[in-house]
């Protein structure tokens, strides 16, 4: 019975979430709900100790960088430097190859710290005019945009600043650039793979002789690609970012060293900061920071006369989504504490090999809360230092283990409750009747790079 109460919360968030309810209220509902069947009296000390404190401590930890995140995201907009960087790759690579370009400029803008949800807006005119003067499916859009933003860059190459790659840090003491050798290896098997099967669909409807379609919603004007500033300048921000982190990763253990504690007048008690647990949030943080910065500087002119209601529309939409994501993470601790889960945990213990492990607990979790980073919070929660103990035990490295959780949060994420699926159709104006299995397609070559990687570890010993 406490198993099917356990797997009962975890279907009813699942149902909610596909239904369009928030979850920022239903992850509470269903948590408290469990408790309630489980041990009715526990139910008020189990939110205001448990929830609410697993809860306020992600958002203490992670509220930053959403907030930087989306803010860097909003000046790239308003300075026209995502327009910029979409028209130049079209130029260099050529608008008959409209696949690949697409999947080119979603991978470059989310790499360089663009938020998935910015980059569907910015890439989608483009892709639309493309698409329209290739004659080639608009359903096949959303898969194109899917691999470039939601898949590679997004959780498997090293250093990228999306918060799947940074949440891993604060459970293992790794930082962002974490098994890079391995990430690029599952990031090639992804852009490889997904490029092939998106280019055999195109040819696919080439000979059936389908063209872009009719009765269409949602079409864009033509993107006005006159008075853009530089490529180069525009792409500057992105590169920057990249090399920030890395540079901040390296500097900040030999500025504040393994424990830095912090004395100041009014404070009762000195802070005492464990600065390896804290080193990837930082690093990304101060990056995303010169890389805003940047932008203000070379195109303060463009930005300035939409910068308040922009800012004010990238913090509301920073704030919706780090509250979502650390309400489930607040459902996952509740869930870890309950009897039925203790079913489950022992379950994937029976799983003798850890990284499989892992990959199975976070990429299952993520594909229930059609949420990347809210599955991989609730799977860490519950199970972070059991997954951390059994790798070290197996004598793996925590980068390994970093990077496969990071990228098995990125496999079965994108079913169809997902918000970013929902998003990415409502914007294009398709259905998932007319473009859901290429998402399907890239959301299964994402979850099989996970084994891929897996793989090669064990046969090479590669990090």
């Amino acid at each position: 019975m406490d198993f099917i109460i356990v797997l009962g919360a975890l279907c009813f968030l699942m149902y909610t979430a596909y239904r369009g309810y928030s979850v920022i209220l239903m992850a509470p509902i269903a948590a408290l709900g469990a408790v309630l069947l489980t041990e009715p009296a526990a139910v008020a000390p189990v939110f205001s100790g448990l929830f609410m404190d697993k809860m306020v401590g992600f958002i203490k930890l992670y509220f930053p960088v959403f907030l930087l995140g989306a803010v860097f995201g909003k000046v790239i907009e308003l300075s026209g430097f995502s327009k910029s960087i979409v028209a130049a790759v079209i130029q260099w690579i050529g608008r008959e190859r409209a696949v690949m370009v697409i999947v080119i400029v979603c991978g470059l803008l989310t790499y360089g710290g663009v938020s998935l949800f910015v980059v569907v807006f910015a890439v989608y005119p483009f892709a639309a005019e493309m698409f329209r003067q290739g004659n080639l499916p608009k359903r096949l859009i959303p898969g194109a945009v899917a691999l470039g933003a939601f898949s590679f860059t997004m959780d498997a190459l090293p250093g990228t600043p999306q918060i799947q790659n940074i949440i891993p840090t604060t459970f293992f003491g790794t930082t962002t650039l974490a098994a890079p050798i391995l990430g690029c290896i599952g990031a090639a098997f992804i852009f490889f793979t997904g490029i092939t099967y998106l280019n055999w669909r195109v040819r696919c409807a080439i000979r059936k002789g389908e063209g872009y379609g009719t009765n269409l919603v949602n079409e864009p004007v033509p993107v006005d690609t006159s008075n853009l500033p530089s490529p180069w300048l525009a792409i500057t921000p992105l590169v920057l970012i990249g090399v920030a982190n890395m540079a901040f990763t390296k500097l900040i253990p030999h500025w504040y060293g393994v424990q830095n504690v912090t004395t100041l007048p009014g404070l009762k008690e000195p802070l005492v900061t464990k600065v390896p647990s804290i080193v990837g949030i930082w690093a990304v943080e101060a990056a995303l920071i010169l890389g805003i910065l940047f932008v203000l500087c070379t195109a303060f002119n463009v930005v300035r006369k939409n910068f308040a209601e922009g800012t004010k529309v990238a913090i509301n939409g920073a704030m919706l989504a780090s509250v979502n994501t650390a309400s489930e993470y607040g459902f996952g601790a509740v869930i870890a504490s309950l009897p039925g889960f203790m079913v489950i945990r022992e379950a994937l213990t029976s799983i003798p090999n850890p990284l499989v492990n892992a990959a199975i607990t976070v990429t299952s979790l993520a594909g229930v809360t059609g949420s990347a980073s809210g599955g991989m919070s609730i799977a860490l929660g519950a199970m972070g230092e059991q997954l951390l103990a059994a790798t070290e035990a197996a004598g793996i490295s925590p980068e390994v283990l970093h990077r496969v959780v990071a990228m098995a949060s990125g496999g079965m994420d994108t079913l169809p409750h997902n918000g970013a699926v929902i998003t990415l159709l409502a914007v294009t104006g398709l259905t998932h009747k007319d473009s859901y299995k290429d998402i399907f397609a890239v959301t299964c070559i994402k979850t099989m790079a996970v084994f891929v990687v897996i793989g090669v570890y064990y046969m090479t010993g590669l990090v």
